[in-house]
């Protein structure tokens, strides 16, 4: 075999090889030997990672300073990482989604899930928002937009550059127009029987939250005539799906009137705006007024943000999915349902699963647990990365 020209990385005597030959596609920097030459190799360059013995593992992409120390893209240590690898890669992704949706609304790339670390893709007809959260993807921008166009035919392609991910590789913040010109307004998006509106351009993240699809049909099934609340509802993703499955009513909670705004908007364009109601404010704090106000719902839906986005913040985290849980039954009908969701990678299903009991119990509630949910085949887990599968929904009627 030609050795190859790229610089190498390889782990300590004392490092765990066999993790990364079963399939975990990090290597820890604490477990690379850190000499001179590896500590020049540029942040977001390529290397072949060795094992103790000098057997090639694969290629990846190298940030030694960081906690993660190389990202493997390839597991032939031959590979060459050029355009038609990235087609190849893209192609590949896009399959899945063609086989999954009859329609090209979705998530494209999602991540080390489809062998891209750092790469996220929404696709929104024929818009796309792309968010490289890495610095061999930004480098690799003009193939990657090239590549994106010419396999889905978008006219235009927005890149995303915000978060902490491209702050943790030392890349600006920025959104800028790659292809084509920005929508002139927010995108009509159908799912489950309603339509969305996604702000491409100024909303969260890509604009809409494509992982939620499976749990808002399974929330639609259980809403046929139910009152139903919709707590940290963003642009109505639960609400609208419940008012397309026949829902009675639907209140959305959010504290962002822009969001709400869109979803007043979507309900209009799903022609259930008659049925749907939105109130502004801290999610705990409206939930606390509602139930002064003796509401209750046949349905209550709390989606919120990632409470517990890292290991350190995974105590606090945890207390904050107990708080959800236990102001949300208070505002349950007897026999009804209640839906809490995380999308804290950091909390496992049984970490979430317990702390929802205890908000449950310190409720007074007596659950019993009718569906577990996940996002659907346009987010495919890695099975070694927990960051790829972080969503879990959990359904339980409360005993009347």
């Amino acid at each position: 075999m030609t050795p190859s020209p790229l610089p190498v990385l390889r782990l300590k005597p004392k490092a765990d090889a066999r993790r990364i030959r079963h399939g975990h596609p990090w290597a820890w920097s604490d477990d690379l030997v850190l000499d001179r030459r590896a500590r020049g190799i540029a942040p977001g360059a390529l290397a072949v990672l060795e094992d103790a013995g000098r057997v090639a593992l694969g290629v990846g992409v190298a940030t030694v300073e960081a906690k993660i120390g190389l990202r493997l893209l390839d597991r032939d240590p031959g590979a060459l990482i050029d355009r038609d690898w990235l087609r190849a890669r893209l192609s590949a992704a896009l399959d899945l989604r063609s086989r999954a949706f009859d329609a090209p609304f979705y998530r494209l790339v999602h991540a080390e899930g489809d062998g891209l670390p750092g790469l996220i893709a929404d696709r929104f007809g024929d818009t796309i928002v792309i968010q490289p959260n890495a610095i061999w993807l930004e480098e690799r921008l003009d193939d990657l937009t090239g590549i994106l166009a010419g396999l889905t035919g978008a006219t235009c392609i927005v890149k995303n550059g915000t978060g902490r991910a491209r702050a943790a590789e030392g890349l600006p913040e920025e959104t800028t127009i790659l292809v084509g010109k920005a929508p002139e307004a927010a995108l009509d998006v159908p799912m489950n029987g309603a339509v969305y509106k996604a702000d491409v351009t100024g909303g969260q993240k890509t604009g809409l939250f494509f992982d939620q699809r499976p749990n808002h049909a399974f929330a639609a099934s259980m809403a046929r005539g139910a009152r139903v609340l919709d707590v940290f509802s963003h642009v109505g993703g639960f609400a609208l799906a419940c008012l397309a499955g026949g829902a009675a009513s639907a209140l959305a909670v959010d504290a962002s009137e822009a969001a709400l705004a869109l979803a007043r908007s979507g309900a209009e364009a799903s022609g259930v705006a008659d049925r749907f109601g939105t109130r502004a404010g801290d999610a705990f704090d409206t939930m606390t007024a509602l139930a002064g106000e003796r509401a209750t719902f046949d349905l209550v839906i709390c989606d919120p943000p990632a409470f517990a986005p890292s290991k350190q913040a995974l105590t606090q985290g945890l207390r904050a999915y107990e708080r959800t849980a236990r102001l949300a039954a208070d505002l349950v009908a007897p026999g009804g349902i209640v839906i809490l969701c995380s999308c804290s990678h950091a909390a496992d299903l049984s970490k979430f699963r317990m702390a929802c009991l205890r908000g449950l119990g310190r409720a007074g509630r007596d659950p019993r647990l009718i569906h577990t949910g996940f996002a659907g085949p346009d987010h495919p887990q890695h099975p070694a990365l927990t960051e790829t599968g972080y969503l879990k929904a959990l359904a339980f009627r409360l005993m009347p």
